[in-house]
């Protein structure tokens, strides 16, 4: 089996392992009142199947997202562009100038100026 198969595989069965807590904490914590609607409920199962599921996928991309992003070399170069300063000569030409606006005082002197 290729090594990335067996790590998404891996990485699955981490996240199935991650949303049974979550969801074993959103029905032990009762969280909108979830275990009383699952519970009370005849398709309750079908409900919760779902919630682990849903959860499983979601849990197991972060954890293979995860996996994936570790793999990558440690960049140790020290090769990160010029340290230059950042020149201050032109900053005195950039100023704010203030402009003088003619604000209407009512709306029909607005529809006037159309």
């Amino acid at each position: 089996m290729p090594e990335l198969v067996r790590l998404y595989i891996k990485n699955v069965i981490i996240g199935f392992f991650i949303a049974l807590t979550f969801v074993g904490l959103l029905l032990g914590f009762n969280v909108g009142n979830l275990r009383h609607l699952i519970f009370t409920s005849d398709i309750g199962y079908i409900a919760m199947a779902l919630l682990v599921v849903f959860n499983t996928i979601v849990f197991s991309g972060v954890q293979f997202a995860i996996a994936v992003m570790r793999m990558a070399e440690d960049d140790d170069s020290s090769g990160g562009g010029k340290r230059d300063g950042i020149p201050t000569d032109m900053a005195a030409e950039h100023l704010a100038i203030p402009v003088p606006v003619d604000t209407p005082k009512s709306r029909q002197q607005m529809q006037l100026r159309r």
